[in-house]
């Protein structure tokens, strides 16, 4: 048993350790600065959100998030190391420190924001799990693939939600488990499977690449909220700010109006809530460690929500997904974020 002069030195011990813990995981800002690119953990490949163009230059949009990250911390969007992850290793590579942020596809969860030691920063996509399937099969709804083999990614939300699913409606289901999403597609058209399951964005992303896309086709059934958004590890609350920030830059941008063409007009806007957003009236960076153009940075660089959203994976890309729920609160949809003030 504890005496009170015991009990009070355990209580300063403990508070150390966590003192020393904080700040040993409080320094992401400063090591980003020092080594001067974010070190940003993306997909092993996929079209619209992480994926290397034939030059080997990533591209997408949660490539996009990372890039708003380096344009605010360090002036250049383009300061950013990306590494590859699949689903399995994405999370141990956040939680070392291989990456200071993960931005890949990643479903915001009760679990995942609360025993793996990470803070999600936002949500960058509003998605829900989907499937997709052969057009000679003659299936307009997943009532109907009772008993299908069902192609599925390991380590994904879309395992549970599958089974979930599946035993709800009291129906039998042959998963077909792949450690990646290039083997999934690979054993969808290899035939090892009758049913491919994904978010729907994913599916999207992954049709473009069969050999023959309109032999398939994405049922409008969605069996699952899969809100997709960076995430950053705990203990580090400025770092944590920063992710979160730029995120919400973008969004606010887009509501204001503001976008990579008009940036530099909109300088001399009268409009308080973009002197504000661009750095012309009190610097709201100060309290991220950050200058006051850190929004203009990333604006003038990397553009508003709805331009990264547009070429990435909207009407101005291959995969042609509509805004939606994706939409500005403004225009009906979800995407909100809070003011700069």
């Amino acid at each position: 048993m504890l005496n009170k002069k015991n009990l009070v030195l355990a209580v300063s011990t403990s508070a150390l350790a966590l003192a020393s813990i904080s700040s040993a995981h409080a320094s992401t800002l400063e090591d980003t600065m020092e080594r001067g690119a974010v070190r940003c953990g993306v997909s092993d490949g996929l079209p619209g959100f992480s994926a290397p163009d034939d030059d080997g230059n990533w591209q997408g949009l949660d490539v996009d998030v990372c890039r708003a990250v380096a344009a605010a911390v360090l002036g250049d969007a383009d300061a950013v190391d990306y590494v590859s992850l699949n689903a399995v290793e994405r999370f141990t590579a956040l939680q070392s420190g291989e990456v200071d942020v993960l931005s890949r596809n990643t479903t915001w969860t009760t679990t995942r924001d609360t025993t793996l030691g990470i803070n999600f920063a936002g949500v960058s996509f509003y998605d829900g799990q989907g499937f997709m399937i052969s057009r000679d099969l003659g299936i307009s709804s997943a009532s109907e693939l009772g008993g299908a083999a069902i192609c599925i990614q390991a380590g994904t939300t879309t395992e549970l939600n599958l089974a979930d699913y599946f035993r709800a409606n009291d129906m039998e289901f042959d998963p077909i488990v792949f450690d990646t999403s290039e083997q999934t597609v690979g054993g969808y058209q290899a035939g090892r499977c009758d049913v491919l399951t994904s978010d729907t964005s994913q599916l999207a992303a992954l049709r473009i690449q069969l050999d023959d896309p309109d032999a398939s086709v994405i049922l409008s059934d969605v069996i699952s909220k899969e809100p997709l958004g960076p995430s950053v590890r705990q203990g580090d609350d400025e770092w944590f700010n920063i992710v979160k920030w730029s995120l919400f830059a973008l969004l606010n941008a887009e509501e204001l109006g503001i976008s990579s063409e008009n940036v530099d007009e909109m300088l001399e806007s009268e409009n308080p809530n973009i002197v504000r957003l661009l750095g012309q009236d009190g610097n709201y960076g100060e309290g991220m460690g950050l200058e006051a153009d850190w929004a203009y940075n990333i604006i003038s660089q990397v553009g508003n929500y709805s331009e990264i959203y547009d070429r990435n994976v909207g009407m101005e890309s291959p995969l042609q997904i509509e805004r939606g729920v994706n939409a500005l609160w403004t225009d009906g949809g979800l995407q909100y974020a809070p003011p700069i003030r």
